[in-house]
């Protein structure tokens, strides 16, 4: 938890000037607490104004201090939680796709939402919680003062309270870590029903699939009853202790003022002092925050303990464009040497499985190769800034998800020449706004959004172009015009694709099988192979 505890007191350091505000705040409020007492026992000794003034005072003040401390905590709160998933963001783009893998998307939505949100909790709950520590002991400090048998006595009862509060914090932190845990699970699967919603109800399996998403909700619940178990059990001692606590030092006080070593007004205020200090107990649901953030922290850590891609500080040289697979093995590919010429047209054809997405995410540095390089113009991919990466080398997807505000915004610079060589041009003028219409605003079929996702590609790769299976979706005509749009392009395309047509249309073909190159020639020749022919025909079937 060593991790997690830095990540909260992270938390509480970005929490902002709200953060002092409300530590001034609860600082105040105990020592004003603190003083209360005392200004009412002089109060009822003296009998006169000036005192009773002051306690007026002292209530005024103690107000104005809830008050500055309730907004401070929500403030500091929302900030920390600003800063974590800002920070968290950066983590997830960072590190890639390759995050998924190991957390599902479902899960890293629950932590940066409501885990962000617990871990924000901290400063709110921290600061408050240890400044209780000061009507604590000034309590203790003003009954030694006052009588040390009163003091002995508080002491007794707040080493009782200490140890409750202890033992709940250890227990309730690992009961939060596993309700939060089955409350990622759920998201996880929700997550996974939403994408496949339409296959869901083509399929007739709701019922099945919502007891497939809710599968977990038992454990939700057998995990939060323990949760309210351990507080209530814990809130039960707590509240045992209390009044006993306070029976003993009115008992003994009782004694002291009928012997005469106290006055009316000192019992008065060692009753107020009392109440004060074993006001400790009432920490337990500033422990149970402490709790719930140091569980969300452990959530957020493991995902701030995973490396992020790292990146060199290299620029391209002047160059075709020329990609260079170099003994590279990545996940059941394995590619001994391949070279595609500078400004060729190549396109990745092979069965499902054979690993055509993987090459092509290794040309785009999606992924990096467990063993070998891959290089452009004769750099390795990963000695390149992020800058030259993604300046040169142009990805689109099967599916791709549009990012931005507008189209515009989507598809990037010299949106309106990359579209029309997408064939997305005739479609996006039809929008309410054209190339300014809102994404909110412009509802688009697959082939659309491939097409935005082909324009997105021509727009930024200004030396390689990664097309993965990105044509998919595009009927007839629209495919042609693509296809005789990457012809005329002068940059390198890497095409995986599915289709006899665009590969015929490539100047060489890289036939894939089982991982590794069975064949890398043009189109005709390979299409007198029996095998290879069968590629396209189990795809068409």
């Amino acid at each position: 938890m060593r991790t997690a505890d830095r990540l909260v007191a992270g938390a509480i350091r970005r929490g902002g000037p709200a953060v002092g505000v409300l530590a001034v705040t609860s600082v105040a409020g105990g020592v004003l607490a603190l003083a209360l007492p005392y200004t009412l026992g002089r109060t009822a000794d003296a009998r006169s104004g000036g005192w009773l003034a002051v306690s007026v005072a002292v209530v005024g003040l103690l107000v104005v201090c809830d008050t500055l401390g309730v907004w401070a905590g929500a403030a500091s709160g929302a900030q920390a939680a600003a800063w974590l998933r800002h920070r968290l963001l950066r983590q997830v783009v960072g590190v890639g796709p390759g995050l998924t893998r190991s957390i599902p998307e479902g899960d890293l939505v629950t932590r940066l939402g409501m885990n962000a949100e617990e871990v924000g909790r901290a400063p709110d709950a921290a600061i408050t919680g240890v400044t209780m520590l000061i009507p604590a002991v000034g309590s203790l400090v003003a009954l030694l003062l006052i009588d040390p048998w009163l003091a002995l006595t508080l002491v007794a009862g707040l080493t009782v309270i200490v140890l409750v509060l202890r033992a709940f914090l250890r227990t309730s932190t690992a009961l939060a870590g596993e309700y939060q845990e089955a409350q990622a699970d759920i998201a996880s699967r929700l997550v996974d029903a939403v994408a496949g919603v339409r296959t869901i109800a083509a399929a007739g399996t709701a019922a099945q699939e919502t007891r497939r998403v809710l599968a977990a909700l038992p454990q939700v619940r057998a995990h939060a009853m323990e949760l309210w178990r351990v507080r209530a059990q814990a809130g039960v001692q707590a509240a045992v202790v209390i009044p006993l606590l306070e029976v003993c030092v009115l008992g003994v006080g009782g004694f002291r003022l009928a012997s005469g070593d106290l006055t009316a007004g000192e019992l008065y205020a060692a009753a107020r002092y009392v109440v004060l200090g074993a006001g400790l107990g009432s920490a337990l649901g500033y422990v149970s925050q402490v709790a719930r953030a140091r569980a969300a922290a452990r959530r957020l850590a493991e995902v701030l303990d995973e490396c992020p891609t790292p990146h060199g500080v290299r620029h391209l040289p002047a160059g075709p464009g020329a990609l260079t697979f170099h003994d590279v093995m990545a996940a059941g590919l394995h590619i001994p040497n391949l070279k595609v010429p500078g400004g060729a047209a190549v396109a990745v054809v092979g069965r499902s499985g054979s690993g055509k997405s993987r090459l092509a995410g290794l040309a785009a540095r999606l992924t990096d190769p467990a063993r070998g390089q891959v290089l452009l113009d004769d750099v390795p991919l990963h000695r390149l800034s992020r800058t030259a990466l993604r300046q040169a080398i142009g990805v689109a997807f099967e599916r791709p998800a549009l990012v931005g505000e507008t189209v515009a915004d989507t598809i990037g610079p010299g949106a309106e020449e990359a579209a029309h060589a997408a064939g997305a041009g005739t479609f996006i003028r039809r929008l309410p706004s054209g190339y300014a219409t809102a994404l909110a605003e412009a509802p688009m079929s697959g082939g659309e959004r491939q097409r935005i996702g082909l324009a997105r590609a021509f727009a930024h790769g200004d030396r390689l172009l990664v097309l993965d299976d990105a044509t998919s979706s595009l009927d007839t005509i629209t495919e042609h015009q693509v296809g005789r749009a990457l012809s005329a392009d002068s940059r390198t395309r890497l095409i995986v694709t599915h289709r006899a047509a665009m590969a015929a249309r490539a100047d060489l073909v890289i036939w894939l099988e089982h991982g590794r190159v069975r064949g890398y020639d043009r189109h005709g020749r390979l299409w007198r192979n029996p095998d290879y022919r069968a590629v396209f025909q189990a795809e068409a079937s």
